[in-house]
């Protein structure tokens, strides 16, 4: 089992900035895909970003493309979601994802482990 660990959430105004961060709790041997979900209040779950286990492949939800930017740091899995330009439909909790067996850049929930998630929430 990995453990994730998501950080960066908090308040901010409509047209603001935040960086969530994820890594894993404990080291892994195995560099995972990893992307990033959503879940708004009485809405499903949806994918928002998505980068491959290399890094030389990324992915985004048309709602966010050119407003997000998902990169890996240099320590292994650990990801970061730049968050710009925000918006209130982007107030939910986001949660961080690695995909154990799929090198590449996946849309669907199909992911193996999961964060507890963090809360984003964008005032107007």
């Amino acid at each position: 089992q990995v453990r994730l660990v998501e950080s960066g959430g908090g308040l901010v105004q409509t047209g603001g900035s935040l960086r969530l961060s994820c890594a894993t709790a404990e080291r892994a041997d195995t560099t995972f895909a990893m992307g990033w979900f959503r879940q708004a209040p009485g809405k499903a779950r949806e994918f928002v970003a998505g980068i491959s286990w290399t890094g030389g492949s990324t992915d985004y939800a048309a709602s966010v493309k050119g407003r997000f930017a998902i990169s890996r740091g240099a320590v292994r899995n650990t990801v970061y979601l730049q968050m710009n330009s925000l918006k209130p439909e982007d107030t939910a909790v986001y949660y961080c994802a690695a995909d154990a067996v799929r090198p590449v850049v996946t849309t669907d929930n199909e992911y193996d482990f999961w964060g507890q998630g963090t809360q984003v929430t964008v005032s107007s």
